[in-house]
């Protein structure tokens, strides 16, 4: 892990242009410059859109690991057949088959380590909640779930995901990102029984553990708790929200976007997605600009809740891809040379990074200008 003064200065890198009105606090009025053509991702299609090749290899160590998965799905769902292996982790194993006549995915959880458990104990808890509390957004159905073996199976809907990467390299088209705002903000609208949904995030734990591990400054660390206190003195507004609101994480289809992976889901201050949005929409200067204004439109302690969110976000993902980066230093050199313009994983990682650091630069000011206002 790196010291605090790192985590606030980006690293030297080409100077970029900024367009107005994409920072997270309006006044501040500067946004992204898209990245240039030569660094831009093969738009691929979506993930619920490819067919299914109707084979599973079931040998060697990791056919055991799959076969163990496996049976742990037909324990709660025999008529489960399955037909491919969607993803695969060291965490989780995503399987597509059938359960008659219709198209499933079964989720099974390969570390049971307590935190993963939570995440899909969580999960399963939300899709149980939406049987009889349907949320204003498509999700999939619920099939069958097992909280104690951590496995899941849903509906597989059909569509196509709307960024196969977590932070796309490439603008998504603006059809997309309103589809996805829109989602989000009904999702915030949206007021279930308050006892089906936690709290998933403790803000002053979370905001000081940032702290000791170096990621937040001395002052991000007053600043923040300044926020906090002011919002918990107007009454600390909690919005529901998916806690999770990647662009991955979304199916679009003619009938209705579909919000997926619901582990996270829960009460947040306001503007928890919105922020997630902002973050993972680094070359769309104009959808930043947009939810800049949804989510500050409610006055200045909406303004408060969303940076919060922002800088706690932002902080999580340098982090990870912090971690990112040393992976690929440790990772061997390609075995093919990379074509023309292309470049390699670690060095996407490293571009990825740098823009981390300026847009927390952008949220830190935004940050320091709320408090000055106080």
């Amino acid at each position: 892990m790196y010291a605090a003064s790192s985590s606030v200065s980006a690293p030297v890198r080409p100077h970029r242009t900024f367009q107005a009105g994409g920072g997270p606090y309006l006044e501040a009025g500067r946004g992204t410059a898209p990245v240039p053509a030569a660094v831009r991702a093969r738009r691929l299609p979506g993930i619920a859109a490819q067919p299914l090749s109707g084979r599973i290899d079931l040998s060697g160590p990791q056919g055991a690991q799959l076969r163990t998965a496996l049976a742990s799905v037909q324990r709660i769902c025999p008529e489960f057949a399955p037909v491919q292996v969607l993803r695969r982790s060291g965490r989780s194993v995503l399987l597509v088959g059938t359960t008659g006549r219709t198209t499933a995915v079964a989720k099974v959880l390969l570390d049971h380590s307590p935190e993963w458990r939570e995440r899909y104990r969580h999960e399963i808890g939300a899709y149980r909640a939406f049987v009889r509390h349907r949320p204003p957004v498509r999700v999939p159905r619920l099939i069958a779930a097992d909280p104690e073996n951590c496995t899941l199976v849903v509906e597989r809907m059909a569509g196509r995901v709307a960024a196969l990467q977590r932070h796309p390299v490439e603008a998504p088209p603006r059809p997309d990102v309103r589809a996805a705002l829109g989602a989000v903000c009904r999702v915030n609208q949206w007021r279930p029984p308050a006892e089906l949904f936690g709290r998933p995030l403790d803000y002053a734990s979370r905001i000081s553990r940032y702290h000791e591990l170096g990621l937040l400054t001395d002052r991000d660390l007053g600043d923040l708790q300044k926020l906090l206190h002011g919002l918990a003195v107007a009454g600390g507004p909690w919005q529901f929200n998916h806690g999770d609101a990647l662009l991955s994480n979304l199916l679009l289809s003619p009938a209705g976007p579909v919000l997926l992976d619901w582990e996270h889901a829960g009460w947040y201050l306001p503007g928890y997605d919105l922020a997630t949005l902002w973050t993972v929409l680094g070359d769309a200067p104009a959808a930043r600009s947009q939810i800049s204004r949804l989510a500050q439109a409610a006055g200045p302690a909406a303004r408060d809740a969303f940076l919060v969110n922002l800088m706690l976000v932002l902080t999580r993902e340098i982090r990870m891809s912090e971690t990112a980066v040393q992976r690929s230093m440790l990772a061997s050199a390609p075995t093919q040379p990379l074509p023309a313009g292309a470049l390699s994983a670690g060095e996407e990682q490293r571009l990825l990074l740098r823009r981390l650091h300026d847009d927390c630069g952008m949220a830190r000011r935004a940050v320091r200008a709320a408090v000055g206002t106080r």
